[in-house]
């Protein structure tokens, strides 16, 4: 029989969050008590209408944009194709500018538009993630009418420079969308000095509910709407709104401080000094300009799926590349991208913290990887070679 692990701890929190007590009681308020529809005449849909336009205006101050920017959709991934799609059928044609590390919500998007006959250039990045401007310059022809790259990587946690981004695609007079799903909270984001024309972000990656975020779109610029039905959401996205949810969204936003962010940033430090003390280890993504809470790790002669398993017999949750795609066995496609070799890219490990991180949660994570680790290469049949 299997013994209970001596701690549960929870460091997957690039793939989902814990709901703040506060944003769970501010929803389930939203879902029990002020449960009206905002598009109702009623006392009871004019309170939730309200309700909404209140989270809409917390959520647009919070990245210095106009209520009306702000539109709510189910999340990350529709905002993403929302952003890309919509700018595409707007313009029939041309051509899009992104990157291969990108989030597959953009990646697949802009595959399948390939399919229908646009044209995609996918940059390439740097061993440390980073994408060359230089080269998204010379990129831009007079049929690019987007430009769309993440903020900051969900897996490498690497920050791209997204005002030079910016500066570049408005000299260029060509739209700028950002996947800002890892980065909305924890980076200072000014839609305005960045120079950006459409942001993409999702509530449960900041300790708010599943099945909401926004996509931010500056006013001027046009875009096909991908859902017919309603004139809800500026008649930019049909259907009845999720009233609860922005709500969360915003308190999520609200509630989220610099303080949070130190801390993580602190734990974030702590966990990659004690994984790197392990021998034959590396990090992956930038170590300065990295997200508070991110960790990737290469563990060489190790298999990131073994070592994810050990490690959940453990109580510890983590995760191998993408949580979009870690059931697959191939290797991280952003991992590949950024020159890591598929061995080295299969031993590695994702880490992402929370505010609710613990410094004895880290500390046991540390002496419990490298037990796993040991045991692992043991039995490695690509352990030749492995130094002491």
């Amino acid at each position: 029989m299997q013994s209970m692990p001596a701690m549960r701890v929870y460091l997957d929190n690039g793939a989902t969050t814990r709901v703040h007590d506060e944003v769970a009681q501010t929803v389930l308020r939203y879902m029990i008590e002020e449960f009206g529809n905002a598009s109702s005449l009623h006392k009871f849909g004019q309170d939730a209408s309200k309700a909404l336009e209140s989270a809409r205006a917390t959520i647009a101050k919070s990245i210095k944009a106009l209520p009306e920017e702000i539109v709510f959709t189910s999340g990350g991934t529709e905002s993403d194709n929302l952003a890309i799609k919509g700018a595409a059928y707007a313009n029939k044609g041309g051509h899009i500018i992104t990157t291969k590390i990108e989030h597959h919500a953009v990646l697949h998007t802009c595959q399948e538009l390939e399919k229908e006959g646009y044209k995609v250039t996918y940059l390439g990045a740097d061993k440390e993630g980073f994408v060359d401007i230089h080269e998204l310059e010379k990129s831009i022809t007079p049929k690019t009418f987007l430009v769309s790259i993440m903020h900051a990587n969900n897996e490498l946690g690497t920050i791209e420079p997204v005002e030079e981004i910016g500066n570049i695609c408005k000299k260029h007079n060509v739209h700028f969308h950002t996947d800002a799903v890892q980065a909305l909270t924890k980076i200072p984001i000014d839609v305005r000095k960045m120079n950006l024309d459409m942001l993409s972000a999702s509530a449960h990656k900041i300790h708010g509910p599943k099945g909401v975020g926004f996509l931010y779109l500056r006013k001027g610029v046009k875009i096909h709407r991908m859902m017919d039905g309603g004139s809800q959401e500026y008649k930019m996205r049909a259907g009845t709104e999720n009233v609860a949810g922005a709500v969360g969204f915003a308190k999520a936003v609200e509630i989220a401080s610099e303080k949070d962010i130190e801390k993580m940033r602190k734990t974030r430090d702590r966990l990659i000094a004690g994984l790197l003390q392990i021998p034959n280890t590396q990090l992956n993504g930038a170590r300065e300009k990295r997200l508070c809470n991110n960790v990737n790790i290469s563990f060489h002669f190790v298999e990131g799926e073994a070592l994810l398993l050990s490690l959940n017999d453990k109580g510890i949750a983590v995760s191998t590349g993408s949580a979009c795609s870690s059931k697959s066995l191939t290797p991280s496609h952003v991992l590949v991208a950024i020159g890591l070799r598929p061995e080295i890219a299969h031993g590695s490990i994702r880490f992402t913290l929370s505010k609710y991180t613990t410094e004895d949660e880290i500390d046991y994570t540390i002496k419990t990887v490298r037990e796993v680790v040991e045991r692992l290469r043991m039995y490695s049949p690509l352990k030749i070679g492995v130094r002491a």
